[in-house]
């Protein structure tokens, strides 16, 4: 998982409040085997509309979504957050996420940020007027900021910012106790491995 200290992006605004995880990844695309590939995917029937944002030239390489509240309900398909990842974006902004969602964008790198309505207001009202809205996210800080002088902080739980500050997923935070987990594993063999004794064994 890549590690998420500063970006610097692009906007894109997505002003809908509810956005569902079947909107976010439809529910025919689940079938899929594999965890990447999602991104043509994203948005799939709203991307059937010519002015949906995500089709709009104006937002391309934006890594930064900017959404109305409830963002992520419905369904806990972990999918979701894997085709917001792989179309590039790293960070969603929003007044209020659903829970299950949060814990999957989290586990997949994705930094989710959650401001008061106003302030997200603001933000979707200038990336939705001005072409290319930047903001800049530090995990390191805390903060966010534009170029037009809006200034927040955001708090986040501990144990995801250093997560994500580390890059470390689930099999990224195991691996980190390898060496103790290799060591259990031989005093448990020794502890309660018996040996066949001669003439034991498969028999033909």
């Amino acid at each position: 998982m890549e590690k998420f200290q500063t970006l610097t992006s692009k906007v894109m605004p997505l002003d809908r409040v509810n956005v569902d995880t079947d909107q976010i990844i439809p529910k025919q695309f689940l079938k899929r085997i594999e965890r990447t590939g999602y991104e043509d995917f994203l948005f799939f029937d709203w991307r059937k509309d010519p002015g949906f944002e995500l089709n709009n030239a104006r937002y391309k390489g934006a890594q930064i979504l900017v959404a109305a509240r409830n963002f992520g309900c419905g369904s806990s398909r972990e999918h979701a957050a894997w085709a917001l990842s792989d179309y590039g974006f790293r960070c969603v902004i929003a007044p209020t996420f659903a829970d299950i969602f949060h814990s999957n964008a989290g586990k997949n790198g994705i930094l989710l940020v959650t401001l008061p309505e106003e302030q997200v207001q603001t933000l979707l009202d200038r990336a939705s007027h001005r072409d290319g809205y930047t903001l800049t996210v530090s995990l390191k800080e805390s903060t966010i900021r534009d170029e037009q002088g809006f200034a927040t902080t955001f708090a986040i739980d501990p144990f995801r910012r250093d997560c994500l500050l580390e890059g470390l997923d689930d099999i990224g935070l195991t691996l980190r106790h390898a060496a103790e987990l290799d060591q259990f594993e031989k005093q448990h063999d020794a502890a309660f491995w018996v040996k066949p004794r001669a003439g034991e064994g498969a028999q033909a």
